[in-house]
């Protein structure tokens, strides 16, 4: 891993596993750096060092105040430094006197404002010393294995989704959307203004991470072409080694610009070239932060398909034309099956109210959970299917009990029957499988519904989205990194 000012390494583990943490600039205000001490009160195992002038000799949440940095003798590996942007390099000289080797600088006022001057003389002194920035204007480290949390109530579990983001607020709020798609994050960074580490550092150290599996990136711009190529090429080198990233590049519409020149003081950029970029990479460029977590839970949960043909279950003549509709603007494809899927499917399904051509229509059939189970695993066989896509509505399970009964089921749960079916044919299908979780009704009993059904299929490793667009753009962007492996003999896997 190559410094970007003296070509050394990093050693980003004093980084992602300190043996102390320092906070400067704490006080009970919210906006301070109090905010990181609550998300890591006891959370993180070492020791957490506080300091304010202002506030020395009193406590904090049981942590004692400090005044300087200097004060403390035993070593600190990683400082957030949350005071106003005109303090910053008077402390980075401490920082740098102490021998520390990364700070987050939480402070904006930099660049964004047209403060470079300051920002200049901040590196100026990080570099003297060694010293590498996160930030500044940004939140720093979200590492449970670690015990480094920038949220309230982040997750403890730790999974194998990592990811750079130039915004603190969406680096938040994808570490929680991310569980409710059955997906854990190993190491989140949240950059800002980029003005030392940039993502390509920190692409390079999740290439050789064990616990990253996935990245995503959210970017608003890139500093410079020289950092520009270094991103490219570490990009490109976590895709064909089978870590595939996923990049959320804002900044399409004029608005959009303009709010990114304030946020992080950068310029959005050319579109086309971005969408070279995912070209020439290999990365998935996606538009929101729902497609961005969609697509890491699926690169999580199922394998890649061999084709982009995709064969569909549904309940109802419409519903399955609204899915051919929806999924062919993804570049997806609807094939015909084979006549001997055809045939065997014809000897458990009635002929009135079914429709046994791909999409399949199981009509009233389909609220049983075994015909479901026996389609599925007809699909499974199928040559012209790659990817099985079912559309379900647990909502409506608790309405078909009583049909249920009348035809013979008596006191069957039929969320529970289901989950158990879908779990069988997933253990034995070799074709990755998504299910479609139609939204129709909004009450409590039908959020409870789907939400146990929800769950229980994550647990099962079959991703779960809430509407056609967004399984057929996961399924695209999908569809597109094998091709890009393919392309590159990277595919199958050998």
């Amino acid at each position: 891993m190559l410094d970007t000012f003296e070509n050394k390494a990093i050693d980003f583990s004093k980084l992602f596993f300190p043996r102390a943490i320092g906070i400067i600039g704490v006080s009970r205000d919210p906006g301070s750096g109090g905010f990181f001490l609550r998300c890591m009160k006891n959370r993180f195992k070492g020791p957490i060092y506080l300091f304010n002038p202002r506030l020395s000799g009193q406590n904090l949440y049981g942590y004692q105040i400090y005044s300087s940095i200097l004060e403390i003798s035993e070593p600190i590996d990683y400082v957030i430094l949350a005071v106003p942007a005109r303090l910053c390099p008077k402390l980075m000289e401490e920082i740098g006197q102490k021998g520390i080797p990364f700070v987050t600088v939480f402070a904006s006022g930099f660049r964004e404002v047209g403060n470079e001057n300051l920002e200049k003389q901040l590196l100026d002194i990080a570099r003297k010393y060694n010293v590498r920035i996160i930030g500044p204007n940004c939140i720093g480290i979200y590492n449970p294995r670690g015990g480094l949390y920038f949220a309230y109530e982040q997750s403890k579990k730790a999974g194998n989704f990592s990811g750079v983001f130039q915004s603190g607020g969406i680096a938040q709020n994808l570490s929680q959307l991310a569980v409710s798609y059955g997906l854990y994050i190993s190491k989140f960074i949240s950059i800002g203004n980029s003005l030392d580490l940039s993502p390509a550092e920190f692409l390079e150290y999740f290439l050789y991470d064990e616990y990253t599996k996935i990245i995503g990136l959210y970017i608003e711009n890139l500093r410079s072409i020289t950092q520009g190529r270094k991103f490219l090429k570490k990009v490109q080198e976590c895709n064909l080694n089978r870590k595939p990233v996923i990049l959320w590049r804002a900044g399409y519409g004029e608005a959009t610009k303009k709010a990114i020149l304030s946020h992080t003081g950068g310029l959005a950029g050319n579109n086309e070239i971005w969408k070279a970029v995912g070209k020439q990479t290999g990365c998935c460029i996606v538009n929101n932060s729902n497609e961005l977590t969609a697509l890491a839970s699926a690169f999580n949960l199922t394998h890649l398909p061999e084709t982009r043909n995709v064969g569909v279950i549904g309940i109802g003549g419409g519903s399955t034309i609204e899915a051919i509709d929806i999924l062919e603007k993804f570049n997806l494809k609807i094939p015909s099956l084979t006549v001997n899927t055809i045939n065997k499917m014809k000897r458990f399904l009635p002929d009135v109210n079914t429709n046994v051509t791909n999409p399949l229509d199981l009509g009233g059939a389909g609220i049983q959970p075994n015909i479901y189970y026996r389609t599925i695993l007809a699909l499974d066989k199928d040559p012209n299917i790659s990817t099985i896509v079912f559309i379900k509505d647990p909502e409506r399970f608790g309405g078909f009990q009583e049909l249920l009964e009348e035809m013979g089921f008596k006191d069957m749960d039929l969320n529970k029957e289901f989950i158990r079916y879908i779990s069988k044919a997933k253990r034995i299908c070799t074709k990755p499988m998504y299910c479609v979780m139609l939204k129709i009704n909004e009450g409590f009993e039908e959020y409870e519904s789907r939400y146990k059904f929800k769950l229980k299929l994550l647990n099962r490793n079959v991703p779960v989205f809430e509407s056609l667009e967004l399984t057929g753009a996961v399924l695209d962007k999908i569809n597109s990194y094998r091709e890009f492996l393919q392309k590159h003999g990277k595919y199958p896997k050998r």
